[in-house]
């Protein structure tokens, strides 16, 4: 029979969404690091899939001890969309690297490694908003990280929509335009899972008020 804790353990659960975010912190600056250094490609993405297998793990532990607690620091319904938030940013992380061994990718775009800048920033600010949900006191400092990384979304926005309209009008092989597309594409999902993450956080921050 499952055994309930009917105390909160708390720390067990920011714990492991501390470690989350800083997995793919290193996930994404092993992304920008391979965009701006093209060198050792497959080993690079190569620990990149490490990082996403190990994110996996982290989600998979975050959900047993959500089903094994009886009473959570947060709403149960806000611990699974985070944890599912979070795992979504890694594995996007990790769809944007594989492919460029996939498609046989040659060299990176300067709009790659912009969206890959913009991605370090937005899931540096990403782990430093996670810690603040331990206390009550600290929420109200929640809100400018996620502030911050509303910003960032819309700027990998605008970044995707220049690399995109550069495709249209610079490349005439369209099978490069469709590899560079799905790859923008997943770099700018990474983004906006991280959005999706800030909105949880703001919820949170009302709920908690």
């Amino acid at each position: 029979m499952r055994r309930f804790h009917f105390l909160p353990r708390e720390a067990k659960f920011f714990d492991l969404f501390e470690e989350s975010t800083h997995n793919f912190v290193k996930a994404a600056s092993l992304l920008a690091e391979l965009l701006h250094n093209w060198e050792d490609v497959e080993g690079k993405i190569g620990q990149i899939t490490e990082l996403e297998h190990h994110g996996d793990h982290i989600t998979h532990r975050i959900i047993a001890q959500l089903h094994g607690t009886f009473v959570t620091p947060i709403d149960r319904e806000d611990i699974a969309l985070l944890a599912n938030r979070m795992d979504d940013v890694m594995d996007f992380i990790e769809a944007a690297a594989v492919r460029m061994v996939l498609y046989g990718i040659e060299k990176p775009t300067e709009r790659a490694k912009e969206i890959a800048d913009i991605l370090v920033t937005v899931t540096t600010e990403v782990s430093k908003a996670i810690p603040r949900l331990r206390h009550r006191r600290e929420l109200s400092h929640m809100r400018e990280h996620c502030i911050e990384i509303n910003r960032l979304e819309n700027e990998a926005d605008a970044v995707r929509r220049s690399a995109l309209a550069e495709l249209f009008h610079e490349q005439v092989d369209v099978t490069n335009v469709i590899k560079w597309m799905e790859i923008y594409e997943n770099m700018e999902n990474a983004v906006d899972r991280c959005e999706d993450i800030a909105d949880i956080l703001e919820g949170v921050m009302i709920k908690r008020a």
